[in-house]
């Protein structure tokens, strides 16, 4: 017996949010919408939930048809849910981020989606309330940024200080002592100094460094106390 008939049909979908880092600059990764409503263009990665997965499933397989990539770092970071957000039924959005080094990212299913990577702050507009998802997301990333070392999901294998600078610096909208962020960093033991230097970015060459996963957990927030202040609105 079906005891549910009279309440009303309301369609769960995921959006995801896919933030990447090139070494200089955090952006965001977008397709070209291409069924009605809004058809071609600028959207966030979504799909619906279907009756045999979870909205994490579903999450998790939006991402992997998009690119490629299994077993991303992935956060819930809200629901949207307004009645009037899509105007041909009522549909319920649970929002999840993505953090991806976008040297990792090979396989964009450009036929099929149109997949591009926009800067963060200079993408275009987006359908329905995409932009509130942005903004959802990017609160949310600050938030979990200062308690574990989720931006280093962002990073390459190796990577070099400046890198690490560069990426806390447009996460956070903040502008770094540079000197001063190093010798905190290197102070922390959260990084292990490689024999291989960085020679495409600098005339002298930057070291590369890899995480310290034996520490990180105990010695992050000794290190993001540094940090300065920040909003995260």
């Amino acid at each position: 017996m079906n005891f549910y008939t009279s309440e009303p049909g309301i369609l769960l979908a995921v959006d995801c949010i896919i933030f990447g880092f090139n070494g200089e600059s955090l952006e965001i990764l977008l397709i070209k919408r291409g069924f009605e409503p809004e058809r071609n263009k600028w959207s966030l990665m979504g799909g619906f939930v279907q009756p045999d997965e979870s909205p994490e499933g579903a999450a998790s397989r939006v991402l992997t048809q998009l690119t490629g990539l299994e077993d991303l770092y992935m956060e819930n970071c809200g629901i949207f849910g307004d009645p009037k957000r899509e105007s041909q039924g009522r549909v319920v959005s649970i929002t999840y981020f993505a953090l991806i080094d976008t040297h990792k990212y090979e396989h964009i299913i450009s036929d099929h989606y149109e997949a591009k990577w926009f800067p963060l702050d200079q993408h275009p507009n987006l359908i329905f309330d995409h932009e509130q998802m942005i903004a959802a997301a990017k609160k949310e990333l600050r938030t979990k940024a200062a308690l574990y070392p989720i931006l280093f999901e962002l990073l390459p294998e190796k990577f070099t200080i400046p890198q690490i600078a560069s990426l806390y610096e447009c996460v956070y909208n903040i502008e770094l002592d540079k000197r001063n962020f190093s010798r905190k960093l290197l102070a922390s033991d959260l990084i292990i100094k490689l024999k291989e230097k960085d020679k495409e970015n600098s005339k002298k060459g930057a070291f590369y460094y890899r995480l310290n996963t034996d520490i990180y957990k105990e010695k992050i927030m000794s290190f993001l106390r540094y940090l300065p202040s920040w909003s995260v609105d």
